[in-house]
């Protein structure tokens, strides 16, 4: 029988604990340079065919979507924690129970919220105070990209379990695939056809199940022992609970998330169709900050759930320390070099001297501030690799929710609204000072002193020594 070390998947609970990083990481970083190019497709074509009212609908609404996604795709990271568990026990059979329930659960939930995105999208919109001349688009959009949430939310799932397996190389074929046909459908419908938002909506529902039926053919061809059905087989309570109760947290964390982020919205929308154009595309360069970001969280939950599930607590330790180190020098040299140059790059995506000027000034209140950012997201995500969800969750929460909306508000009442987006540094601030007391609590101490003894008995899997 082929076995998933057969499609080199990377063991994280031996060997050069950063050189295992990288080279799990850079698959995902890749990937990320591709889904980077997805979003900035999107708004190129529509910000240089259809103008600065069409690239402002698509986004503001972006958030409608997130809110309704993310507590699905919260449950989908529950289940590649779970898978990176098994992997790290070496438990096959578990492994393949957990992606049969996970198929299950995929069909669900994935076809409901099909049907429901089609009428809570636009209502979502009346509640952001979308301008008016901006609605309409920006309703068609959502209408369009919900028809796509089977494919998204099968992707995603289908990505985690193979990030769980230790396998980030799958991920790229899957989003070089999705964003051809992205590219090709977005010129197609939009610069062709001339569907304005609709089109690029539409582009992209299509390129999202083109992502999510390749990666079932790979997973069937690549790892036959885990018997990955197309549709739904049997589900396991057990296991289902599992999933549930390290996904729901994550996934309503994110959905109150976004809920803040739609309030957020409503502050910037309040700035006019200008604004909310030079947002949009302030945010795609943040998008490029973020790839090394989002490579090196990813990595760092594969890292923890393997060797928290194997029982490695020296690589835990040592991990942790390196993990963070390296998340902030990465992200922190793109940050500066991406701030001082940032004017050029945001002129692709739209030749209103207004709008660039808005976006420039919106890009130095936030990217110098983003590798702050990089290591309070590395480090939630290795806590929650663990097992570990409640602390990350209530940071996260008081991030937003304390801090960010109160400061976004206070500078829109008081001082200068398009200074706005400042609340956003000043709440990455807050939730690293927070997450760093992660340190001083029972479980991490625990770790700790397994690590030592692991040590002193030579137990450990370590093999840098």
């Amino acid at each position: 029988m082929k076995t998933a070390a057969a499609v080199k998947t990377i063991d994280m609970t031996r060997g050069p604990i950063m050189k295992n990083v990288f080279l799990f990481a850079l698959p995902i970083c890749l990937g990320n340079v591709l889904q980077q190019l997805y979003g900035m497709v999107d708004t190129l074509v529509i910000g240089n065919f259809c103008g600065s009212v069409s690239l402002a609908a698509v986004g503001t609404s972006t958030q409608p979507v997130e809110i309704l996604l993310c507590v699905f795709l919260g449950l989908g990271t529950g289940v590649s924690i779970l898978v990176s568990q098994y992997m790290g026990r070496g438990d096959t059979k578990g492994l393949a129970e957990v992606i049969a329930t996970a198929t299950c659960f995929l069909f669900l939930c994935g076809v409901p919220l099909t049907v429901l995105g089609q009428f809570l999208g636009p209502v979502i919109l009346q509640f952001m105070q979308v301008p008016e001349e901006a609605s309409g688009l920006a309703a068609d959009y959502i209408r369009f990209v919900f028809w796509g949430t089977l494919g998204n939310m099968g992707y995603n799932m289908n990505a985690g379990i193979l990030r769980g397996l230790g396998d980030s190389r799958a991920s790229l074929l899957f989003l070089m695939i999705s964003c051809v046909v992205n590219i090709v459908l977005d010129l197609l419908f939009v610069a062709g056809f001339g569907m304005d938002t609709a089109g690029a909506a539409l582009a992209t529902a299509i390129a999202m199940f083109s992502s999510w039926f390749f990666s079932i053919f790979y997973i069937r061809k690549h790892y036959p022992e885990l018997e990955f059905s197309v549709l739904p087989r049997r589900m396991n309570r057990g296991i289902l609970l599992s999933i549930l109760k390290i996904g729901l947290p994550l996934g309503l964390n994110s959905s109150i998330y976004s809920v803040g982020h739609i309030l957020m919205q409503v502050l910037v929308n309040l700035q006019g169709s200008a604004f909310i154009a030079a947002a949009a595309i302030s945010g795609k360069l943040t998008g490029i900050a973020n790839i090394a970001i989002m490579a090196l969280a990813s990595a760092s939950t594969t890292f923890a759930g393997q060797n928290h599930g194997a029982g490695n607590y020296v690589y835990l330790k040592k991990g942790c320390r390196q993990l963070l180190w390296v998340s902030a020098l990465v992200p922190g040299c793109a940050c500066l070099a991406l701030t001082l140059g940032c004017r050029p790059v945001l002129a692709l995506f739209s030749q209103d001297p207004k709008v660039l000027d808005l976006a420039v000034h919106c890009t130095w209140l936030t990217l110098p501030f983003l590798a702050v950012y990089a290591v309070f997201n590395t480090l939630i995500d290795f806590v929650n690799g663990m097992g570990v969800i409640q602390f990350p969750t209530v940071v996260n929460l008081l991030t937003l929710w304390a801090v960010r909306l109160p400061c976004g508000w206070i500078i829109v009442r008081f001082f200068d609204g398009t200074d706005v987006s400042f609340s956003v540094s000043i709440s990455y601030l807050f939730g690293l000072v927070c997450m760093l007391a992660y340190f001083f609590t029972d479980h991490w101490k625990e770790i700790c002193r397994q690590a030592d003894l692991q040590q002193r008995r030579g137990g450990t899997l370590d093999g840098e020594r």
